[in-house]
């Protein structure tokens, strides 16, 4: 395959010639290796022949110059051609043979002054075989239609001109006939055959980037994964500690009572947060995708996610009405409870003092609904910190376990996050 061929061949993406190629490059045609080296075809460098390549050349010199001395002989025996004519057969058919070094430089051009050639020399004949085969092996097949076309066609003109002495015209036109359709086909199927080894070399370079980028992918998702089980654990524990900070910020003049709760409080979370905080970045230095090491909660741990809030201060009305509660998925259980978690980290931050409803109810076959809700605010709210982003990480959450998740302010002033989740 020659540089004309790379708009017909696959291109192999960037990354040197592969590693077989490199142990064994005299074994490969270096047409072959041209395309399957992307720097030498982009520099435009003309491929330099491998010991293949020279075996394979003089090999065919040989088998020229045997057809031609084959010829030549024929030629002494036949009464139909004068001796200058044969003559001068034998130099053409010496010419054709030295050309034949040429046959990989200027494929085309070869086979095309082959043509007529053949049709006056017979010793010329192995060279044309030659020059044909490497046509079919190194141009499109346009180009061998046309050049082997001509060839055929000029096949019954070449005996009926210079008849064989020894076979009929018939059998002659269509040995020769049948002889160079092979030598066709033997070109094409190379040539095929290489193409395949240059797509197949391009189809593996592929799939190792896709792969490759599959798994970037992956990883990708598993990190953010982490990040979004990172904000929904640690959001629901530093809240508190800045409510509770913020509450010994104001009231300064606390009873000691209240004021060493608050503080236990803030111990506690902190421990809390610094523990979940080091479990979460254990998993993203392990490299883990799965859920080991990590606080995974299920739909049995809102009674203690609540009686936590209430501890700290909150006024929290649990409504759990789920049918056979164990029996709830755990990747659905561990979405509910993330709602309602990050719904009640929403109310202690935009509404504190207020009463929160959490109400949780389903059935199998007809999913499980989440509602946390808060009434307005009372007084002056101290502006905590805060995106929004954990909202929009639980529609996201919502809508990969099949479900869907609405908020929005209620007609009171309130405000109310809804859930439904698949069961």
């Amino acid at each position: 395959m020659s540089g004309d061929d790379a708009g017909h061949a696959s291109p192999v993406p960037a990354g040197g010639t592969p590693a077989l190629v490199t142990g064994r490059r005299w074994f490969f045609p270096s047409a072959l290796l041209h395309e399957l080296d992307p720097d030498a075809a982009r520099a435009g460098r003309r491929p330099r022949r491998t010991a293949r390549d020279w075996i394979v050349d003089f090999s065919c010199f040989l088998l020229a110059v045997l057809v031609g001395a084959t010829a030549m002989e024929a030629l002494a025996d036949n009464p139909h051609v004068p001796p200058g004519l044969a003559a001068v057969d034998q130099v053409i058919g010496a010419l054709a043979c030295a050309a034949v070094w040429l046959r990989r430089r200027w494929p085309l051009g070869l086979a095309v002054a082959m043509t007529p050639l053949s049709l006056v020399s017979d010793t010329s004949g192995g060279a044309g075989l030659i020059a044909l085969f490497t046509l079919a092996v190194h141009r499109p097949f346009r180009y061998v239609a046309w050049v082997g076309g001509v060839n055929v066609a000029l096949v019954p003109l070449y005996y009926w001109v210079r008849p064989d002495a020894d076979l009929p015209y018939p059998v002659s036109v269509a040995f020769v006939v049948v002889l160079t359709v092979a030598i066709v086909g033997w070109g094409m199927f190379v040539r095929a055959k290489r193409q395949l080894m240059v797509s197949l070399r391009d189809r593996a370079r592929r799939a190792e980037t896709e792969a490759r980028l599959r798994a970037e992918q992956a990883q990708r998702l598993a990190r953010e994964a982490i990040a979004r089980e990172m904000h929904d654990v640690l959001a629901h524990r530093l809240t508190l500690l800045s409510v509770h900070a913020g509450a010994l910020e104001f009231r300064p003049d606390a009873p000691p009572a209240e004021t060493a709760r608050a503080a236990g409080v803030i111990r506690e979370s902190a421990h809390e947060a610094l523990q979940d905080l080091r479990e979460i970045i254990g998993v993203l230095r392990a490299g883990e995708a799965d859920d080991t090491g990590r606080p995974q909660p299920t739909l049995e741990a809102l009674e203690a996610l609540v009686a936590e809030s209430r501890e700290a201060g909150m006024k929290v009305a649990l409504d759990q009405r789920v049918e056979d509660s164990a029996a709830v998925p755990a990747s659905v259980g561990r979405t509910a409870y993330r709602i309602a978690q990050e719904g009640l980290t929403n109310a202690r931050k935009h509404a504190p003092g207020t009463e929160v409803t959490v109400t949780v109810t389903g059935a199998p076959g007809t999913g499980l609904t989440v509602r946390v809700h808060n009434p307005p605010p009372v007084g002056e709210v101290p502006h905590v910190p805060g995106s929004g982003q954990g909202l929009i990480g639980l529609t996201e959450r919502a809508t990969l376990a099949g479900g869907r998740l609405e908020h929005a302010h209620t007609p009171g002033g309130g405000f109310e996050v809804r859930a439904w989740l698949p069961w």
